[in-house]
């Protein structure tokens, strides 16, 4: 069988490729110029903006993982996000679509739903999120990956091509949760945590409703979005509250994260398991990042939500990847609860 990959160079793009090598597969790469070669790949440079380029590259494949995107709102001013994001996407499809090609597996995001980017707060219905929840987009890449995710469906009406539209959290490098910089971090948010529950409630709320405030107010000023200079700032804003950091960052994306080697095998998965129909998954550890008791999270940091849709023992995930486990048989290979950190 064999495989096209646009924007197989990346970071869940070289670990797909390599898995997908490693088990026979034959892998065709498109990505732009000056990106790294991986052995045993066929490399052609491709925009996925040029169709004709994109239909004459997709030929003679089998099936499509699409990777290839603008993959934040500061790489690239709205206009372009989308362009590339939503316009990419589609042609990725109609040139499956003309080459008789009826699978392909998509990188959408947890952005889908409105998480990291947003502008004013993230306001769950319950826990853990899943599927049905909701999204409130408010930023150009959020509403791409919103949009990649119906074109999807599109094509499985039209065209009857099945896809998944994997919705990957922040992506750690094949070792990170191994490293001194992780253990590090993961102690530090463990320390302020429990530094939290031990305050009495009335200091520990309104602690909590200071950083709130703080947080949205920075959060209006927009500055995860083009250009990067304004990221840059937010970080520096923040660099000295380390609560303040984890409301802004850990907590938007719900302390979720994959190993890039999880997400190549949910990508391979995508391309492998009997389905029909176009489907958004969430693919992620089944375990919060710091290894923290999920239900403590909540309470501080989402005391309005009172909605569970399962137990959260543990640490275990506040984003399910149930459905991935059904669909598809995903099982993260690589968590941080099959080693002795936690």
């Amino acid at each position: 069988m064999r495989v096209v990959i646009t924007g197989g160079t990346g970071l869940i793009g070289r670990a797909a490729t390599m898995r997908l090598l490693q088990n026979g597969w034959g892998v065709r790469i498109l990505d732009l110029p000056d990106k790294v070669h991986i052995g045993g790949a066929e490399y052609v440079q491709c925009n996925i903006l040029n169709f004709d380029d994109l239909l004459e590259n997709t030929r003679g494949c089998d099936a499509v993982i699409h990777l290839a995107a603008i993959r934040s709102p500061y790489m690239a001013p709205g206009h372009e996000v989308f362009k590339v994001n939503v316009a990419g996407t589609f042609n990725v499809f109609e040139a499956a679509a003309a080459c008789g090609i009826r699978r392909v597996v998509q990188a959408s995001s947890i952005n889908a739903v409105g998480a990291f980017y947003n502008l004013g707060d993230v306001q769950p219905e319950y826990f853990p999120v899943d599927e049905e929840h909701p999204g409130h987009t408010t930023d150009p890449y959020s509403l791409s990956k919103q949009m990649v995710e119906e074109i999807g469906g599109y094509y499985w009406r039209r065209d009857g091509i099945s896809s998944v539209a994997l919705r990957f959290p922040g992506v750690y490098a094949s070792g990170y949760t191994e490293s001194e910089g992780y253990l590090q971090r993961r102690s530090a948010a463990r320390a302020l945590l429990d530094e939290l529950v031990s305050q009495p409630e009335a200091e520990r709320e309104a602690r909590l409703a200071d950083v709130k405030r703080r947080m949205l107010v920075l959060r209006r000023q927009r500055p995860f979005e083009y250009p990067p200079e304004q990221a840059e700032a937010a970080r520096n804003a923040i660099v000295d509250d380390p609560l303040l950091r984890m409301a802004v960052y850990d907590r938007f994306n719900f302390w979720s994260f994959v190993d890039e080697r999880d997400a190549a095998q949910s990508l391979e998965r995508g391309l492998t398991a009997d389905f029909e129909g176009s489907h958004p998954l969430f693919i992620n550890d089944p375990c919060n990042a710091i290894g923290y008791d999920s239900r403590t999270l909540i309470r501080l940091f989402f005391p309005e939500v009172t909605r569970f849709k399962s137990d959260l023992p543990g640490s275990s995930a506040l984003v399910s990847i149930e459905r991935a486990r059904r669909l598809l048989g995903f099982e993260p290979e690589y968590s941080i609860q099959n080693t002795a950190l936690l």
